[in-house]
């Protein structure tokens, strides 16, 4: 049995950690509130930007924008670009090694037939693909837990030019869909082509009459990039309102976990302490004994 005072330092260690992992929880707690808040209001402008589009739509002016251009099935020598997107830091659990098994099953899904592009976001992503030393296409570190608009548009433009140009088939986006405080499930979403609204169901039945100015083909060389650019902002928030949940949750466990281990040295240490006791009143009786003798 360890020694009372090994027990004493080893339970002001637990406590120590508790107190570290019980503030991180806290902190999480507070961000996530406020990375959850941006993916409320990321959604509206999402919705509204599909129902205009699918009120726009019409097959005559999709064979004029190369960003709804569709691929041709069995294609030979297709490139796909794939963007991952990860947190900068850890301690959340398994959140950001499932995005990485989600890419690369997503990988290994499209390399039999089509050349992938990798475009990494995190640096949890960055530093394990660097560390299984597979090529990247692009790597990006520094947009951090409060991504904007122009972050989504610096990452998505030159791959939207790629795509009008023909150098890339498809462009996907893995990311963490927030459910959820604690679902937030690994996503592979394809932002382009364009799925058709009217072939995806957004329609719906909305029967609206618009006065266009200056025309829908207009409108619509507008609304397209910016429908795009959403898509990935809103992996990103998203991404990121995951990994607070995750880190909450990851925390919550570790604060809990901590009082367990104390409360089991706490005994452990009071039957040692009770057993030194009970050999020193043993050691004092018998030297008292002896004296007698």
């Amino acid at each position: 049995m360890p020694k009372p005072r090994e027990l004493r330092r080893r339970i002001k260690s637990v406590q120590s950690t508790r107190k570290i992992t019980k503030t991180m929880e806290l902190v999480a707690t507070s961000k996530l509130k406020r990375a959850q808040d941006r993916v409320v209001a990321a959604r509206p402008y999402a919705a509204s930007l599909a129902e205009v589009m699918a009120d726009l739509y019409s097959p005559d002016l999709a064979e004029r924008f190369p960003l709804l251009r569709q691929p041709v099935a069995g294609m030979a020598g297709r490139r796909v670009a794939l963007l991952l997107i990860t947190a900068n830091r850890g301690l959340c659990g398994a959140f950001n090694a499932n995005l990485i098994r989600e890419a690369r099953a997503r990988i290994e899904q499209l390399e039999p037939d089509a050349a992938v592009d990798l475009h990494l976001v995190g640096k949890k992503g960055v530093s394990y693909f660097k560390f299984t030393k597979r090529p990247v296409a692009s790597q990006r570190i520094d947009i951090g837990d409060k991504p904007t608009a122009a972050h989504a548009a610096e990452l998505v433009g030159p791959l939207m030019q790629q795509f009008e140009t023909g150098v890339l088939d498809a462009v996907e986006v893995v990311f963490a869909q927030f459910k959820s405080a604690v679902s937030t499930p690994a996503t592979t979403l394809r932002i382009l082509p364009i799925t058709p609204p009217r072939a995806d169901g957004r329609s719906g039945a909305r029967t609206v009459s618009y006065i266009l100015k200056p025309s829908a083909e207009a409108i619509l060389a507008r609304l397209l990039p910016l429908y795009v650019q959403n898509q990935v902002y809103r992996a990103l928030v998203e991404t990121v309102a995951g990994f607070y949940g995750a880190q909450r949750t990851a925390m919550k466990n570790a604060t809990d976990n901590a009082g367990d281990i104390i409360e089991l040295l706490q005994r452990t240490y009071n039957r040692a302490r009770q057993a030194q006791i009970t050999q020193e009143i043993a050691e004092i009786v018998g030297g008292a004994e002896a004296l007698r003798g």
